[in-house]
């Protein structure tokens, strides 16, 4: 790859203490449809262009966002939402490094634009890999640092007095990593030129997964009152029989005066309790509680709260109605158990990737539904969204299906002292606090993740995630963090501040590969050495080992699909030994086959997958399906659930 880089530069009273500290300013609600709000998706072909300058930056010189972008040279359509990598034959585009270029014109209904008080129109986009910046109609509107969350902005002004005009929307997305950003890079110049091009720079990561850019989840319009619900904010407790949903409203939009009106529906609409008022409780006799898949005969039972919103605005009234899902459910943590409702969960479940052919981190319906319908017919009741946050419609249909999520920020590949100082801590708290913005209210989401293998043995670790895990919790105390290690567990500098230890090992693999005589003993010191150091309750958050599907050979050999299922044999063994004292979870390594970074231990991608990447079954599913529907039977399920179209064995 030829040319310097553009590198931008970052800028970086009966309420319970857990409803006021999850208040934050301004608000990420999912968007809904409802009576006063509308939807209008923009998915489908944008124009695209790569800008392959020298230096990455002939889109700012000469202003591409000012006309439309083919006016400024060659386009090519590119799907949205999708990963641009591997949507063309260019090799080149697959690892480029800069600036890329979408656009789109798209005609908003008139009567968005027409009547009094005015609608406002905000345009929300789901994710974009790694810095954005936007333009309507050439005009920037907004920008935001780091992948795998949404922002939104208000357009209306730019839209109003154009009714049945055509806008046009500019997105340019950097898809740099610097030591600063979550994920960390580098960026590597090479300047032998007997061996390189002039000019040419590389960049490099310390993570285990390709690293795909572009705009990656669904793109909208949505329109709300001119007076509006810009947030809510909910907790739930449970006191004897009787369910508590305490609430807070934020409302904006500057009404003059303002009324809220609340009503708790069951999944069969009736009205179960109802409120006034910007802030309360509704109280629940006998609700019936969010509980995980296999642990109730309803898993993921789910009541809505209709908020509505009455308010005068230069004179006007204006209504405003918000829908939220809420599941009424508790989580504590003790020394030894993990309790969700004051039952013991244990986690049987996976790590994933947002990751397929062609469409890389790109949303896929089609893909999400199957990969639920697998988890179900595994068994699983869990997953940690490795590693980084997963898309909201993800996340509704963990809601709703009753997984149980570990919710994770991109905080990984942390490898190098560059990576702890306090430009990255600054960025890390603010990633922290629009994740938890976004997923604050999910009753599937029972703890937060705010790093994956860091280099948490260095002084510095210390009072980096004593920070970041201090922030967590300030803003939301309702939930137990972590973050997941791979560090000494004597020497592991941010253990001290988490609430549940994770641990990843990979024993007869990286560690001792080949030997899986070795699993048993260093399994059984590993979990010993931790929890005598740190007294907390441990997840054996990844284990594994790769195979590729159709390879053979026993006695087993690495990269088969039996030794693979042979490593798992002897992880279960100590596994089922010190679940019943302080061990809490089991995640595999991996759900999926996925993407990598070429490199000569990577065939085509970490072949670790229990399925391959089109999501065929190895040797090693069906031999979790069985330890998940035993531990499940054995602990928590006594009936199947209650689906019309779930997967059952």
């Amino acid at each position: 790859m030829a040319g310097r880089l553009l590198l931008l530069t970052f800028l970086g009273g009966c309420w319970c203490p857990e409803l006021l500290a999850l208040l934050q300013p301004g608000g990420m609600l999912y968007p809904r449809e409802s009576p006063s709000r509308e939807l209008k998706e923009l998915g489908g072909l944008w124009s695209f262009r790569a800008d392959w300058s020298e230096g990455r930056d002939a889109g700012f010189v000469h202003r591409w966002y000012g006309q439309p972008l083919r006016q400024s040279g060659p386009v090519m359509d590119m799907p949205v939402p999708a990963s641009f990598n591997e949507i063309t034959q260019d090799p080149r585009l697959r690892d480029y490094l800069g600036w890329v270029w979408y656009e789109k014109e798209v005609l908003p209904p008139a009567c968005w634009l027409l009547g009094e008080p005015e609608t406002r129109v905000v345009l929300r986009i789901g994710s974009a890999h790694y810095y954005s910046i936007v333009w309507v109609n050439g005009v920037q509107v907004t920008e935001h640092e780091g992948g795998h969350l949404p922002f939104e902005t208000e357009i209306s002004r730019l839209l109003r007095g154009a009714a049945g005009e055509p806008c046009r929307i500019t997105i340019a997305i950097n898809n740099t990593l610097t030591p600063h950003t979550l994920p960390p890079g580098t960026i590597e110049h090479m300047k032998d030129e007997k061996m390189y091009p002039k000019g040419y720079f590389v960049q490099n990561t310390r993570f285990d997964f390709f690293n795909y850019a572009g705009i990656h989840r669904p793109v909208i319009l949505y329109t709300t009152p001119a007076a509006y619900i810009d947030d809510i904010t909910v907790t739930t407790d449970l006191v004897g029989n009787i369910g508590v949903v305490q609430y807070v409203v934020s409302v904006s939009g500057s009404p003059s005066g303002f009324s809220l009106a609340l009503m708790l529906r069951d999944g069969d609409g009736r009205v179960m309790a109802t409120g006034e008022g910007p802030a309360g409780k509704l109280l629940v006799p006998d609700p019936v509680l969010w509980w995980p898949y296999l642990m109730h005969e309803r898993p993921g039972y789910l009541y809505s709260l209709e908020v509505a919103l009455s308010a005068k605005v230069d004179g006007e009234v204006s209504r405003d109605i918000y829908v939220l899902p809420v599941g009424i459910r508790t989580v504590h943590v003790t020394s030894t158990q993990f309790l969700i409702n004051g039952r013991p969960f244990y986690f049987h479940g996976v790590n994933k990737h947002e990751d397929a052919d062609i469409r890389g981190k790109g949303l896929d319906w089609a893909l999400i539904t199957k990969d639920f319908n697998l988890l179900r017919w595994l068994g699983a009741n869990s997953f940690r969204t490795s590693h980084y946050p997963y898309a909201e419609e993800i996340m509704e249909l963990c809601d709703a299906y009753g997984i149980v999520v570990i919710d994770e920020c991109p905080a990984v590949g942390m490898r190098d002292s560059s990576n702890f100082g306090n430009q990255s801590l600054q960025h890390h708290l603010i990633v922290m606090e629009e994740l938890i913005r976004r997923d604050k209210n999910r009753p599937s989401v029972v703890m937060w993740s705010v790093a994956n293998e860091p280099a948490s043995e260095l002084p510095s670790a210390a009072y980096y995630f004593k920070t970041v895990i201090a922030h967590t919790k300030s803003i939301d105390p309702s939930r137990p963090v972590t973050f997941v290690s791979n560090a000494n567990y004597a020497r592991d500098q941010g253990a001290p501040y988490v609430d549940v230890i994770c641990v990843n090992s990979y024993f007869s693999w990286y560690h001792d590969p080949g030997h899986l005589e070795v699993i048993r003993l260093q399994l059984n010191s590993q979990f010993k050495n931790w929890y005598e150091t740190h007294q907390k309750p441990i997840i054996q958050s990844e284990y594994g080992a790769d195979a590729l599907a159709g390879l053979h050979w026993d006695p087993p050999l690495m990269f088969s699909e039996e030794y693979q299922v042979a490593v798992l044999k002897e992880y279960h063994a100590i596994l089922d030994q010190k679940r019943k004292q302080y061990v809490i979870g089991e995640l595999i390594w991996n759900f999926a086959d996925f993407m990598t970074a070429q490199g000569v231990t990577r065939v085509l991608g970490n072949k670790k997958g229990i399925f391959t990447r089109q999501r065929q079954p190895k040797a090693a599913a069906f031999l979790l399906k069985e330890r998940y529907w035993k531990l499940a039977n054995e602990s928590q399920c006594l009936t199947s659930p209650k689906y019309d179209n779930v997967c059952l064995p």
